[in-house]
């Protein structure tokens, strides 16, 4: 795994949480929670292709 990958995983997480406490400041819960889900999309689209690799070493293992 790329470290790049990491880092900008790691970039989204960061900018989804001050998103996420200036929404609940302002009394914004439910869009807050929108946010959150959304960062969490948007991270998992970005792990996708690790995803893919890793499944595809371990059907290459396994001889599947």
């Amino acid at each position: 795994m790329d470290i790049t990958v990491i880092l900008k995983i790691a970039l989204v997480g960061i900018i989804t949480a001050i998103a996420g406490m200036l929404l609940k400041r302002a009394g914004k819960d439910e869009i807050a929670t929108v946010v959150s889900v959304v960062g969490l999309i948007v991270a998992l689209v970005m792990m996708l292709d690790s995803i893919v690799q890793l499944y595809d070493t371990i059907q290459s293992l396994f001889d599947l």
